[in-house]
Order: C-alpha cells, then structure tokens, then sequence
C-alpha cells in the first residue's frame, strides 16, 4: 500500500470518524437493489474508491456493522450508496427493505486509502474490471475521473448478469466518450440483438477485451471474493504487474 495518499493535506481532513446520516432519497437500482442518497453534515468528503462502515442498532441493543463501498467522490455532504441484497444478511436487508426517506443512520469513515482513484496523479491508462455490485467503487473513480476532465484513457470491463442488473447504468453510459470505454459482459441474459458470447469473464476475455499488459495499466478489480482472485490471478499470468494491480472484495452482507 502506497502511504502518499496519507500525506495530502485533503486526506488529512478526512480522518475516519462516526457520522449521523439522514436517509434523503431511495430509489431501486436493480431487481436486488437500492441507491441511497444520504444527507451527512459532518461527512469531511473522499476519493473515489472509498468505503464506509454502516451500523445499525436494534432496540435490544444488538449491533451489526457492515462495509460498502461509496459511489460518490469529492467535497460534498451527500454520501450515495448502492447496496444490493444478500438474503441471509444482518444489515442488507434492512438498507434495501426497511429504510425510508428521514430515517437515521450511523456511518463511520470515510475509509480506505489504497483502493482509490485520484486525478492527474498518474497519466498511464486505467483499467477497471467490475462483478456486479463490485462497480459501485469502480464508478465512482469513473464519474470522478470525468468531473476532472483527466486525461488518462479509462475502460471498464463489467460482469453482469442481466441489463437489468447492471448498477449506475444510465451513468455509466453517460460517460462514454472518447476517455471512456464500457464494455458490459453479460453471464446469463444478453440485450436484445447483442452479438458475442453470454457467460463468465475468462483469462482469453481479459486478454482480448482490456488494455494489454504492455502498455502498463493501473488496474482495479472489485467483485465477490472468487471472481477477484481469480481475475488478479489471470491478469498476472497476462503480464501485469501485481504492483499493478489493485483489488477489493466482498462477502455476504
């Protein structure tokens, strides 16, 4: 882990700490999920890629604390979720079920100083490659890296399920351009009229269908636990660096 980030005087300001949220907006995000918009006065900002602990309380006085990843950067007091559902879960049910507009929140962050994207600090090309819900950081650095006008060519290659599955996707298909590639792989329902493959990302669809090794990409995966090593495994076996490489990961939540 660099420790550069930690010398910024802005990363100085955002010391984790414990945050009362305020539920402003909900909406559906995919068959499975919920985006949050949260009003977050004390919130010091972040970078993009950075996560956050959620606690919730019962009346019995049992906590459970979960992490997410925010898909929303910079110096603002509004802090976005996206948080898909995980059945068995402690917290997601409740955040994609139960939460309503005025409801309040405990947050403690913002946290994470590896797995970020910062403007113009480095003009290699960057290669994001999501599963699932594993964009919502990845989007993030994406939207950032627009707002800032960065020059640094962006691509991402995104494992979904289904279109109906895919997170931030009117976003994401906003920022395509002459700085941005989106490359959805779909695993089980492809649009209509869509030509190519229907299934999981392969070390032959890293290597056709992201930028090559040669060319010395910063890389960021995030994904459940399986598809992160095994996509970091193969970019490596590709020719990428593993200092190259940068993951985050998931379980049940």
């Amino acid at each position: 882990m660099s420790a550069d980030p930690l010398t910024r005087p802005d990363t100085a300001r955002r010391r984790p700490a414990w945050h009362v949220a305020t539920v402003a907006e909900l909406a559906p995000e995919t068959p499975t999920a919920a985006r949050l918009v949260l009003d977050v006065p004390t919130w010091p900002g972040n970078d993009a890629g950075a996560h956050l602990d959620v606690r919730l309380t019962a009346p019995d006085g049992y906590q459970a604390t979960r992490s997410y990843s925010i898909a929303s950067s910079g110096e603002t007091s509004r802090v976005v979720l996206a948080v898909d559902e995980v059945p068995d879960g402690e917290v997601s049910p409740f955040l994609v079920r139960e939460l309503r507009p005025g409801d309040q929140l405990e947050l403690h962050g913002p946290l994470g100083a590896f797995f970020v994207w910062q403007p113009s600090r480095d003009d290699r090309p960057v290669q994001l490659i999501a599963g699932g819900s594993g964009v919502v950081p990845l989007y993030a650095m994406a939207a950032s890296h627009a707002a800032a006008a960065d020059p640094a060519p962006f691509r991402l290659l995104y494992s979904v399920r289904t279109p109906r599955h895919v997170f931030f996707a009117d976003e994401l298909a906003a920022l395509v351009g002459p700085a941005f590639d989106l490359d959805l792989a779909y695993t089980r329902e492809a649009p209509d009229g869509r030509q190519g493959d229907i299934g999981r990302i392969t070390k032959d669809t890293l290597a056709a269908r992201t930028i090559p090794a040669a060319r010395r990409p910063q890389v960021f995966v995030c994904g459940p636990t399986g598809f992160v090593e095994a996509v970091a495994s193969w970019l490596r076996a590709l020719g990428h660096a593993a200092a190259d490489i940068r993951t985050e990961r998931f379980g049940g939540t």
